[in-house]
């Protein structure tokens, strides 16, 4: 098991495995042919609410993060992230895709640690 994380605007590559985006939204300027996904997860990403006070703004990371474990950890997003759980741990790699520019500060981060610690 294998979970990698890539922006969607990135080149598509076989050893991706499953990829499947984590964001709310779909990343403006792609299309879903190129984009070549498996799975659309947006249930499982960051409400609108908390997305737009985040703003990627890395200062406020830590709130960010307490905030979407807490939105984790109930309701459909709690179901989606089972689910997320679920198919990471019956396939040998799962690359979570995200449109931001941050490479260190945004929900795919924080769900493959997540997800890291629940299948250990």
């Amino acid at each position: 098991m294998s979970i990698r994380l890539k922006r969607i605007y990135e080149k598509v590559d076989p050893d991706d495995g499953v990829r499947v985006l984590v964001d709310r939204i779909w990343p403006r300027g792609i299309s879903k042919e190129k984009a070549k996904l498996d799975v659309w997860m947006k249930e499982v990403a960051p409400t609108s609410e908390l997305r737009k006070e985040f703003n990627h703004d890395p200062q406020k990371f830590p709130e960010f993060k307490k905030r979407y474990i807490e939105e984790l950890s109930n309701g459909v997003q709690k179901e989606s992230l089972q689910k997320l759980i679920d198919m990471i741990s019956h396939n040998e790699t799962v690359t979570l895709l995200y449109g931001a520019k941050d490479t260190k500060h945004n929900q795919a981060v924080l769900l493959k640690e997540i997800i890291e610690d629940e299948l250990v």
